[in-house]
């Protein structure tokens, strides 16, 4: 699995004041220790930048790049923050993401025509409710493929999320059992390897306790990677969460095992 790091996020207080204040110092600091801390990607969530947009985009884009030279994620709902993004990256870009929402396709979709660039899909229901079953999710990976299709997308710049779920729903876990039958079968749906990507810390969203939380994430890890999930969206100073996506992609790859490919 690809690690990519969630940390770059305005939710995060340093980063928020960063953005408002346009100091790129705290946000380089950031990316430097992701990558550090084993990051192959970087997610960029910007939140929807209501304010100057493109202007605080670009900053972000940025501030990043002049650090780091890893492919991004820009992570955000808002058009214009989205272009913003795409027109300053120069490094490989991926746009997270699109759903089934109008406006989603209408606005954020096209733009990975336009750029030629990989994209996200959600498999979330036009109006952002979590499908309820393995069936549902397979229903709406068919509709976002039709949907790539009619705007002359290629297919494999088409990612799947199937949007982990958190462990605390009352169907959390029956939930996240079904994501795994999905990541298991999406290549014979579509009838080729379709790339999939899922948000850890989706899992643990809410209260409960941090030794408990980092030992969910490390015990489902193993599970997606074992259903073929391609990247994992994850806290990359969850220092057990990482060795274990590294062990498992070890443990998953065709050629000799040495011990110092465990995490």
């Amino acid at each position: 699995m690809i690690i990519v790091a969630d940390n770059i996020q305005i939710t995060n207080p340093v980063i928020a004041e960063a953005v408002n204040k346009m100091n790129p110092d705290p946000i380089c600091k950031m990316a430097i220790e992701c990558e550090r801390a084993g990051a192959d990607m970087l997610d960029i969530n910007s939140g929807p930048l209501y304010r100057e947009a493109e202007v605080k985009m670009r900053f972000l884009i940025e501030a990043v790049q002049s650090v780091s030279d890893l492919p991004v994620l820009i992570d955000t709902a808002n058009p214009v923050a989205m272009r913003a993004g795409l027109e300053a990256s120069k490094n490989i870009t991926i746009i997270n993401g699109f759903s089934l929402e109008s406006k989603k396709l209408d606005l954020i979709l096209p733009m990975a025509r336009e750029f030629d660039t990989c994209i996200i899909g959600f498999l979330l229901h036009p109006n952002s409710h979590v499908p309820s079953n393995a069936d549902e999710r397979f229903q709406v990976a068919l509709e976002i493929f039709s949907a790539i299709q009619q705007e002359g997308i290629k297919k494999e710049n088409l990612i799947i999320d199937p949007v982990l779920a958190p462990v605390s729903w009352q169907d959390g876990l029956s939930q996240n059992m079904e994501i795994l039958s999905v990541l298991n079968n999406l290549d014979d749906l579509f009838g080729f390897p379709v790339r999939t990507i899922g948000g850890i810390s989706n899992l643990t969203t809410g209260s409960g306790p941090i030794r408990k939380k980092r030992l969910v994430e490390k015990t489902y890890i193993p599970m997606l990677a074992n259903s073929g999930l391609d990247m994992a969206l994850v806290n990359v100073f969850h220092r057990e969460s990482v060795q274990t996506i590294k062990t498992c992609r070890s443990l998953l790859t065709r050629r000799i095992f040495t011990y110092e490919d465990a995490g």
